[in-house]
């Protein structure tokens, strides 16, 4: 039975993830967003103490 013999099911396996691996994430890190998002203000808003009618 050949499909038990490791030898060149691993090395394709490894060479196709090397390859994947390579040409994959210069791609994706190529990409710009359109929206680059704001810096929010760092100033805390003041809340009150709510009153509850029923309590």
């Amino acid at each position: 039975m050949p499909q038990l013999n490791p030898s060149p099911w691993l090395a394709i396996l490894v060479f196709s993830w090397l390859t994947f691996l390579t040409l994959v994430p210069p791609k994706i890190m190529a990409h710009i967003f359109p929206n680059e998002p704001s810096p929010q203000s760092t100033e805390m808003f003041k809340t009150g103490i709510w009153n509850w009618p029923w309590l």
